[in-house]
């Protein structure tokens, strides 16, 4: 029964290939949708394409297989001490968070099993300052942090904390010696992100980490989009705390967790009272099958990291190599080398983002964070890289992930050809640019 149901996973299209007649008609009465997306005159039948990987990962069928035991026979609480029932709960939460530990290099004792990212991160700035408030009032960010670390900042300026939001270059890697003038024997903490979200730009995470411990600050990294997807060591790049999303890496929603250095140890006030669950850092109980699932996409990132590699960077080439190859104009975001090669954020000079993600109805893509969708302003992560608003607000982010194929990238890069050819010829601005006209020198009047 579980290997039939964690094949629900894949598409219609895929299984039809690998599956019997019967799962497949099954999936494909439970997955097709009545609905039609009808812009320009184009309707499409189902489900669109799934480029948004940043947003979140489908769940790879490996680890429901691990969970579904602990949905049905094995739901014993994983604290409660005087039955088997708890005992057999407590020994797979265990085992997942030394799966976790394994990944990023740390004991497993070091692990601290959260709702998410969103917890971790509030958990970890809140609780370090808080912790260390009546010594220290300092923290340092950046300006193009998760907005979850961007809000915990300022929950803290409010309280009276000093936070310093350090800036970013156009290539949105911040500077070494900034970050070094900014330290001051007040400081407690310095957060910084290892992979951003929107651009998919890698900060020097280990050079910061040296400089952190050079300087006895504690350093916080916001690893949801970088853990199981590049290489990590909490040791070897001195990182003092480290939050990690289960949903970013084929893994349940509603479940994360939170690497605390346990030596030299780092103190962190709980924002959550109760049983003391967690070594007393987040009180409730921890949910078996979300913590197992978790433990098991660590697992399988471990192992397959490598692979998972070869694979974006092949199909990122290969969109960017067609896109490139047919339309003028088209910047991409963020550093091209410092980069993790699976989000690709591109701005189409001359086309309004949003009219292209409408006219891409049969493909799933995003214009910046899914946490901060349904603004309508600019991306404040292009702003901090110095993009124009015309541009910010071309922007389109390609999320490609473990399952995206071929085919997929292929499909993706025409489409977006076609439609973005089609939205320049109804720009008058466009037009103007064609005729060589500096659209910069241009002053335009206002009524």
């Amino acid at each position: 029964m579980y290997k039939n149901i964690s094949r629900l996973i894949f598409s219609p299209a895929r299984l039809s290939r690998c599956y019997s007649a019967e799962v497949t008609s099954f999936i494909n009465r439970n997955l097709s949708t009545e609905q039609k997306y009808n812009i320009q005159e184009e309707a499409c039948d189902g489900r669109p394409l799934y480029l948004d990987a940043q947003a979140t990962t489908p769940l790879d069928p490996r680890v429901l297989d691990a969970m579904l035991p602990y949905l049905t026979s094995y739901y014993g609480n994983p604290h409660s001490r005087t039955h088997a029932y708890g005992w057999e709960s407590e020994k797979a939460v265990e085992k997942a968070r030394a799966q976790v530990a394994e990944l990023i290099g740390a004991d497993p004792k070091e692990i601290v099993f959260t709702s998410g990212a969103t917890e971790s991160n509030n958990i970890a700035i809140k609780g370090v300052a808080r912790f260390y408030g009546a010594k220290k009032k300092h923290v340092i960010t950046t300006q193009t942090e998760h907005k979850c670390v961007l809000d915990s900042c300022r929950a803290l300026e409010g309280e009276g904390y000093k936070v310093t939001y350090l800036p970013v270059g156009q290539n949105g890697i911040i500077s070494l010696e900034e970050l070094e003038k900014s330290i001051t024997p007040d400081t407690s903490l310095v957060s910084i992100m290892t992979v951003n979200n929107e651009i998919g730009v890698k900060q020097p995470v280990a050079d910061i980490g040296k400089m952190c411990k050079a300087k006895k600050v504690f350093f916080h990294t916001d690893a949801a989009q970088a853990v199981g997807k590049i290489p990590l060591d909490v040791q070897a790049m001195n990182i003092d705390l480290m939050s990690i999303s289960g949903h970013k890496i084929y893994g349940p929603k509603g479940v994360g967790a939170l690497y605390v250095r346990r030596r030299p140890r780092v103190r962190v006030e709980a924002l959550q009272s109760g049983g003391g669950q967690e070594r007393g850092l987040r009180s409730g109980t921890v949910p078996t099958p979300l913590a197992v699932g978790m433990g098991e996409a660590c697992n399988i990132s471990n192992r397959e990291m490598a692979y998972d590699h070869a694979w974006m960077e092949k199909l990122s080439k290969r969109l960017l190599d067609q896109i490139y190859e047919k339309l003028p104009h088209v910047i991409r975001n963020g550093d091209p080398l410092h980069t993790y090669l699976g989000c690709i954020n591109l701005s189409f000079a001359y086309v309004e983002g949003e009219s292209l993600l409408m006219a891409l109805k049969d493909v799933a893509l995003s214009s910046g964070s899914a946490c901060t969708s349904a603004s309508l302003e600019p991306s404040y992560v292009l702003r901090a890289i110095g993009a124009d608003e015309d541009l910010a607000h071309s922007s389109i982010r390609f999320g490609i992930g473990r399952f995206t194929t071929v085919e997929e990238v292929d499909y993706t890069a025409q489409k977006c050809i076609h439609h973005v050819t089609r939205l320049r010829e109804m720009s008058p601005l466009w037009e103007m640019v064609q005729e060589g006209v500096d659209l910069k020198t241009i002053q335009w009047s206002q009524h």
